[in-house]
């Protein structure tokens, strides 16, 4: 029998300036991949520069995690754009961690949108091609990361992108399979128990458990641990540990 595999990633480099924000070092020795905020949410040149040598260090696969320039907002908040708009901050952002990763010795693998531009681009098909056309013009071989059954991943796929659907370790789902919004309750989950369980059910089954019970479908070729949720650290330790006792091989995106 196939032995099940799945990447492990976590959103990195989220600090600014004089101000910290996640435990990089903490957490990237249990992940295969690193999503490095690009300066519009989050991060600036030197905290770039600075986890991009970590992972690199450590073996993990450097992602670019672009988002809206909304640093008071930290990305989160839904912002107006034009296509064209998207596409030119995408390529930006990525273009810009690309270069950072080069000169440290490296490549980068993948691009995740961060935050609102992440959710947006999942239901939106118009903002979804600007991000994959973004993505596209940033180099070859990216592949585009994206929420599982999402516009996102129909538009790098048409776009002629790798793409890779991603599953939520530690945020509630509801119904229609998009991530619950952080304003409602129980939308962060930081039980290390309740979380490597939700894991290991959407690799084996396809599926998750919602906020109000249903079960929703999803496929998880990469599972997310947020760098800013409670333990953030602890809980990838032991997601990790939970995976490798089921015998799931925790391997970067290919």
């Amino acid at each position: 029998m196939t032995q099940l595999r799945v990447d492990l990633n976590c959103d990195v480099g989220e600090s600014f300036g004089r101000y910290a924000l996640g435990d990089d070092e903490g957490i990237l020795p249990h992940v295969t991949s690193a999503n490095i905020a690009c300066g519009f949410h989050a991060g600036d040149p030197v905290i770039m520069r600075r986890t991009v040598r970590l992972a690199l260090r450590l073996g993990v696969a450097v992602g670019a995690h672009p988002g809206f320039p909304d640093l008071a907002g930290f990305g989160r908040r839904e912002l107006q754009a034009t296509p064209d708009e998207v596409e030119a901050m995408v390529l930006y952002q990525v273009a810009a961690l690309a270069g950072i990763a080069a000169a440290e010795g490296g490549r980068l693998r993948h691009v995740k949108p961060h935050g609102a531009l992440y959710n947006m681009a999942a239901r939106d098909r118009r903002l979804a091609d600007a991000v994959a056309r973004g993505v596209a013009a940033g180099g070859e071989g990216l592949i585009l990361v994206g929420l599982s059954g999402s516009r996102l991943l129909d538009a790098g796929r048409a776009a002629g992108l790798a793409v890779a659907s991603e599953a939520f370790a530690d945020r509630a789902y509801d119904a229609d399979g998009s991530l619950r919004s952080r304003n409602l309750p129980g939308a962060v989950i930081d039980d290390a128990d309740a979380v490597v369980a939700r894991v290991l059910q959407m690799i084996r089954d396809g599926a998750a458990a919602t906020a109000t019970g249903e079960r929703v479908a999803l496929r998880a070729d990469t599972v997310c641990i947020h760098g800013d949720t409670p333990g953030a650290a602890s809980l990838a330790a032991a997601v990790r540990a939970g995976l490798e006792a089921a015998d799931v091989a925790v391997v970067p995106l290919a």
